[in-house]
């Protein structure tokens, strides 16, 4: 277990929660599952923690098999934290709750809204229906971070990296890119305001963003 908190029930449900169901512990899960990251790095994903829960969550998930921590080779020869292959199991449930999450018609969409929460709402909504006969390679900026989007034969990857070779450069602020994919806010806007910063072809810009299906509201 990640805690001595038990619940004396020997369901996987149970002790699913033992093991990632302290307050931050599945948060911090999120921030690491696009690769490892450094504790400063995590903590400003998750601005509401303080760096004593946030050393807390860190250890008790090391305990439980479920991070680890090592020291990057030279030049950079900083310590990071990052999943394990058992952790990284977690992607398509974290996907499935939030997918469930989202239903909720009170869901706020005015709080904080990171890079790493963008790129999983990314990987969870993609629609196949509507990339019928699209191929695409799309350089991601959000926050200065850069990641490859590819589409093609109706399946998304989107991995970090660089692409000289995209058919489109999107940049700006997550919520940004939130509010065009999710809320309906024309790309022309976004890029008229300089909330989003789009290079390269405007049309593959715009399929692109709009590939995403969002769950309906429960009750509806």
């Amino acid at each position: 277990m990640a805690t001595s908190r038990t619940y004396e029930d020997s369901c996987g449900v149970a002790h699913a929660l033992e093991l990632v169901g302290e307050r931050w512990a599945l948060l911090v899960v999120r921030e690491l599952t696009l690769g490892p990251k450094r504790f400063g790095d995590i903590k400003d994903g998750l601005p509401g923690i303080s760096a004593n829960v946030l050393s807390h969550r860190l250890d008790e998930l090391e305990q439980a098999g479920l991070v680890t921590r090592r020291k990057l080779p030279k030049p950079a020869a900083v310590w990071v934290y990052d999943l394990t292959a058992w952790a990284r199991d977690l992607e398509p449930i974290m996907q499935t709750f939030g997918r469930w999450a989202a239903r909720d018609p009170q869901h706020r969409k005015d709080l904080h809204f990171g890079t790493t929460s963008l790129i999983l709402s990314l990987r969870t909504n993609f629609d196949p229906s509507l990339a019928e006969g699209a191929h695409l390679v799309i350089a991601l900026r959000p926050n200065d971070e850069t990641y490859v989007a590819t589409v093609a034969r109706k399946k998304l990857t989107i991995e970090a990296g660089e692409a000289p070779a995209a058919d489109a450069t999107i940049a700006g602020d997550p919520r940004a890119f939130a509010a065009v994919t999710y809320g309906g806010r024309p790309l022309a806007d976004a890029v008229g305001t300089g909330d989003l910063v789009v290079t390269g072809n405007m049309a593959s810009a715009e399929l692109f963003l709009h590939l995403y299906t969002l769950p309906p509201a429960a009750g509806a």
